[in-house]
């Protein structure tokens, strides 16, 4: 699928590209409303569907990638509580493989994140994720959400790349169609994002699985 003779940079997204989005599915629509009910003496059944409709109305801005901003909307230390199920953070299947192919191969290797400096201090320390990049841009750094163009000017600016040989991996197809516009030549998606939820139909991007389908085919003997 790609010719990584032309891939000068690959930009990877974290959450429910290299790492399993289930940890942040659980813990937005399960974990936190049952610790917000607790810790707010309230009936989890009443406030749990209008708590998930809250935070769904973000989507896409800034404040919806922010633990800051949680935790003073909802009074809760949000990094507190993700800490109680940090067991649940890990690689998508075979993420870490490929990027230790990808450490050995030619590309730059840059974590193109909407994830605030907060949420990445947890998941950087758990899954030594760093080890393999030459870069980390978050959005938060920049003040600016990768749906928008503003994030990938800023980018370029920080981490120079060229466009036209330029692979971009994301499980955001809003992300990715803002990637597109900035003329970023090389688009992938993922189909599993999730691996406790079904795998989704996807026809707009290229889509994959695993990411041993965007290797080479090695002959053996």
């Amino acid at each position: 699928m790609i010719d990584w003779n032309q891939v000068e940079t690959l930009l990877l997204d974290m959450d429910g590209t290299l790492l399993d989005l289930h940890f942040d599915s659980h813990f937005w629509l399960e974990h936190l409303p049952r610790r917000y009910a607790e810790l707010h003496k309230l009936d989890l059944q009443s406030i749990r569907d209008p708590l998930i409709q809250s935070i769904m109305a973000e989507q896409g801005q800034l404040s919806w990638y922010s633990l800051d901003y949680w935790s003073e909307r909802l009074q809760v230390d949000i990094v507190a509580l993700k800490k109680e199920i940090q067991h649940l953070i890990g690689f998508r299947v075979d993420a870490l493989d490929f990027l230790q192919w990808v450490k050995n191969a030619h590309p730059r290797v840059i974590l193109a994140t909407n994830a605030d400096r907060k949420s990445l201090a947890l998941k950087l320390e758990l899954t030594g994720l760093d080890e393999y990049l030459d870069a980390i841009v978050s959005s938060a750094d920049i003040g600016i959400p990768k749906e928008e163009q503003g994030y990938w000017q800023a980018l370029q600016t920080l981490e120079p790349f060229n466009p036209a040989t330029t692979l971009l991996i994301d499980d955001n197809e809003t992300v990715l169609d803002s990637a597109r516009r900035y003329g970023i030549a090389q688009l992938i998606t993922i189909t599993q994002p999730d691996s406790q939820s079904p795998q989704r139909q996807l026809t707009q991007y290229p889509a994959v699985t695993r990411f041993a389908e965007l290797q080479p085919v090695t002959k053996e003997g």
